[in-house]
């Protein structure tokens, strides 16, 4: 059966908004009508929800990742985790219904925005809709239904905090550029959507930054994009009982030394004042600023610190609140869409590393705890990234493509046929190359890398490495995405499913819903 979500009204969140951003109190917008525990069972359900986003993450990813840092034999962690199946990532256009309705229009290929209102808040939306369906309704998010009922929770990502993947737990926009610190409420309309220019008080068109500061939706917040927030988003934060690190007002980021001294119930922690900078860039620049970032795993670790241990510093009723409850924790290893989109191979692969050691520091705590579902999945499919046989090329660089002529079948040949060629397009094609050769639009050939089970003198970028890798396009694709999971409930998604039934799963799992 298809869940129904409740559809709330946007002039009362965005009213519940704006009274907190005048009082720069810590409240965020009400959640009608949910029950903390609606359930008398415990079957399927956890004490704490970890959901980790490879974000453009195909199953291609996957396996390029495994192959270049474990071995074609070799697994990475995500790999072992017990449950496996694909999420289906379509999206659907401006003002359409839901699958089943008889306006149902839906778009193929999703964006991370509609991909994260989809699992946040259970609806189908747009691409650049954040936190409403494809009406522009608003729709409450998981995060928020957790954070209601008592539950501690944390949003982390690579990329800038306010950035769809994590701002879809956290906000709700019409258009996801809407971020801040200065931008126009015309710029965050949509009168596709709303009909009309909506007033400068509606949550809708509020940026996404200034709903973080004000709403209280995450207790723990890290990642990228300070130059998003301003000083009075640095007030409103520390009025809530957030320690800040580093200064926002100063523009100055923090650093690894200070997320390792952090403390107390509510953490939040920018490390650039955009996106966090790409782990292979770190490994190639140790003395470099960017260096002093925090790693995804180590943002994770802490997270999971500060909401179990953090918890002993809550006071009054959200101490009594949360009384029994757990966690819900959004990590996002962002950087994989990043440089799949720049078509970047050799930074792709560490980003997938990367994200792999996040999803090891949640699996070493939830088999601990016994008690935790996680879950690791991609909002879609980024850039067509394919692992082809040594030594070929792509498309019409094949140095012998097929004629179109089946001698055994004429019905199957097609006219006209393909001519045959020996050497490559010099106009397109310059051989092997990697890293340098990113950056040469005409140039079409593979990026080649040695794996773990390749000699130790061969090298990168050579015909020798075993690893070849290309990329169709330069944007998303409607591929299916994977999805590993371990604990409770995690037997609900041995299949595939729809990115929406992720919403139903992980709010039962925390008893916030029928």
């Amino acid at each position: 059966m298809r869940r129904k979500i409740p559809v709330l009204a946007s002039a009362t969140l965005a009213g519940a908004l704006l009274a907190t951003m005048a009082a720069g109190g810590a409240a965020g917008p009400a959640l009608a009508n949910v029950p903390a525990d609606v359930n008398k069972s415990d079957r399927g359900r956890a004490q704490n929800v970890i959901l980790l986003v490879g974000d453009g993450m195909g199953r291609t990813h996957v396996t390029a990742g495994r192959e270049r840092f474990e071995g074609a034999a070799g697994l990475l962690t995500m790999e072992t985790l017990p449950s496996q199946g694909y999420v289906k990532t379509y999206a659907v256009e401006e003002n359409s219904g839901q699958p089943g309705e008889a306006d149902f229009v839906p778009n193929l290929v999703t964006d991370s925005a509609s991909s994260a209102t989809a699992w946040s808040s259970g609806v189908k939306s747009y691409n650049a809709a954040l936190g409403v369906d494809a009406k522009g309704q608003v729709v409450p998010t998981a995060m928020e239904l957790a954070k209601q009922a008592g539950y501690r929770t944390g949003n982390v990502s690579t990329a800038e905090i306010t950035d769809a993947t994590p701002a879809g737990q956290m906000s709700h926009v019409l258009a996801r550029g809407c971020q801040g610190p200065v931008y126009s409420a015309a710029s965050c309309q949509n009168t596709e959507v709303s009909g009309a220019a909506l007033a400068t008080d509606d949550i809708r068109v509020t940026p996404v930054a200034k709903q973080i500061a004000r709403n209280g939706t995450a207790d723990v917040i890290f990642g990228g994009g300070l130059g998003r927030f301003d000083a009075a988003d640095e007030q409103a934060l520390q009025a809530q009982g957030y320690s800040v690190l580093g200064s926002i007002t100063d523009k100055v980021p923090a650093t690894r030394d200070d997320l390792q001294a952090a403390s107390g119930a509510k953490v939040f922690g920018l490390f650039n004042t955009g996106n966090l900078t790409v782990e292979k860039t770190k490994q190639d620049n140790p003395t470099a600023v960017q260096a002093a970032e925090p790693s995804l795993s180590e943002m994770t670790s802490k997270a999971i610190d500060v909401l179990v241990d953090g918890k002993k510093n809550l006071k009054g009723k959200e101490k009594a609140k949360s009384a029994g409850k757990g966690f819900f924790l959004q990590v996002e290893g962002a950087l994989i869409d990043k440089r799949s989109h720049a078509n970047d191979a050799a930074q792709t692969l560490e980003e997938i590393k990367a994200f792999d050691d996040a999803v090891a520091v949640a699996l070493d705590f939830a088999e601990r705890d016994r008690n935790t579902l996680v879950i690791v999945t991609a909002d879609h499919e980024c850039a067509g990234f394919n692992i082809i046989e040594k030594g070929t090329f792509t498309n019409a660089e094949a140095l012998t493509p097929p004629s179109n002529v089946d001698s055994g079948n004429t019905a199957n040949n097609s006219a006209p046929s393909r001519t045959q060629r020996s050497t490559l397009d010099p106009a397109r094609s310059t051989g092997p190359v990697n890293g340098a050769g990113a950056g040469n639009a005409g140039n079409f050939a593979p990026a080649t890398f040695r794996t773990a089970d390749d000699a130790a003198d061969v090298q990168d970028g050579s015909p020798e490495a075993s690893l070849w890798l290309t990329y169709l396009s330069g944007n998303h694709t409607g591929a299916d995405v994977p999805i590993y999971s371990y604990g409770p409930g995690s037997s609900a998604m041995s299949r595939t499913l729809d990115n929406t039934e992720l919403f139903g799963i992980m709010t039962d799992a925390l008893r916030l819903r029928r």
